[in-house]
């Protein structure tokens, strides 16, 4: 007899993801790029990193997960947060379903589902192993990525990126971006049990802003951080200069001032801040606990969108 699986199984879960997941395939000049993505709206928004895409040369497609293809036309891509979308002109087709990454927890169980090594139709399974692990990444001489990704223990490898990290609901709550990786530079990377998620609640804003206006806002606290004396021994980073009519200003903060935490998330190196930073959506209000001279202090800090 077939084994009876209940529709919270994991099984299930895939079975009712995978038809919204496909593989993105880009022509560029070195030859094909591709990578994984998934369906964000029944109209036809795809949703896929925007390093998949990057350097392409106009044509594109998506292969679904019966096998079957259509054109895609890229919409718009923000480098900055490693956000593409596409769009395909197809009926029937079936959008994933939105979770809310802010609610996860270390330990909730999570599926990783993609194209890895041009494996189609790969569903790999782990849990969510840290959160808010703020990365920093890209190509040299391209653009700086920053986000506070999601940390899983899935397997996910060269292939996977753009595809859905989707929670025990079958809900997405993450974009599968990038790995860590033992191996030397210019070396083939692969699974090493360290991969991360951009944050859906992050991703879908982004994607929002290319779909309504063609590009993505930034958000910005409006200091900079930086330079020799950024790191602060025991923890922090230091405001290098802080913008005049800024969020930061607004908020009594000054250069020099010592960022400790961030929301509670506590600040070690520059890149912390500006990744967390852009988590969260321009408006938002953030709790900023900072030192000046031998001082501790808490700001309210209303960030708000670049204005590029």
């Amino acid at each position: 007899a077939l084994a009876q699986r209940r529709p919270e199984s994991l099984a299930a879960v895939a079975e009712r993801v995978l038809p919204s997941v496909v593989t993105v395939r880009v022509s560029s000049l070195g030859g094909t790029s591709e990578g994984s993505g998934f369906i964000a709206s029944a109209d036809g928004h795809v949703i896929t990193n925007d390093h998949v895409v990057a350097g392409g040369t106009g044509r594109a497609s998506v292969i679904f997960n019966d096998g079957t293809s259509s054109p895609a036309k890229l919409v718009g891509q923000d480098p900055e947060s490693d956000i593409a979308v596409m769009k395909v002109e197809r009926s029937g087709l079936r959008p994933v379903e939105f979770g809310d990454s802010d609610a996860l927890a270390v330990g909730d169980p999570v599926l990783a589902i993609g194209s890895p090594l041009s494996l189609t139709n790969t569903v790999t399974a782990g849990i969510v192993s840290a959160l808010d692990r703020t990365m920093q990444a890209g190509e040299p001489g391209g653009p700086v990525r920053y986000y506070a990704a999601i940390q899983t223990d899935a397997a996910v490898n060269h292939g996977n990126s753009g595809g859905p990290l989707v929670d025990a609901a079958g809900r997405v709550i993450g974009v599968n971006s990038t790995i860590k990786s033992l191996v030397s530079e210019g070396q083939e990377a692969g699974n090493i049990g360290l991969a991360f998620a951009i944050p859906i609640n992050q991703a879908k804003r982004v994607t929002q802003d290319i779909i309504g206006t063609g590009k993505a806002r930034r958000t910005v606290i409006g200091a900079q951080v930086g330079g020799p004396n950024a790191a602060v021994p025991g923890g922090g980073v230091r405001l290098e200069s802080v913008e005049p009519s800024g969020p930061a200003q607004a908020a009594g903060l000054k250069a020099g001032d010592v960022i400790l935490r961030l929301n509670g998330r506590p600040m070690t190196v520059p890149s912390d801040l500006i990744a967390l930073v852009r988590k969260f959506a321009p408006g938002s209000v953030v709790t900023v606990e900072y030192r000046r001279g031998s001082t501790r202090q808490n700001a309210s800090v209303t960030l708000a969108a670049d204005a590029k």
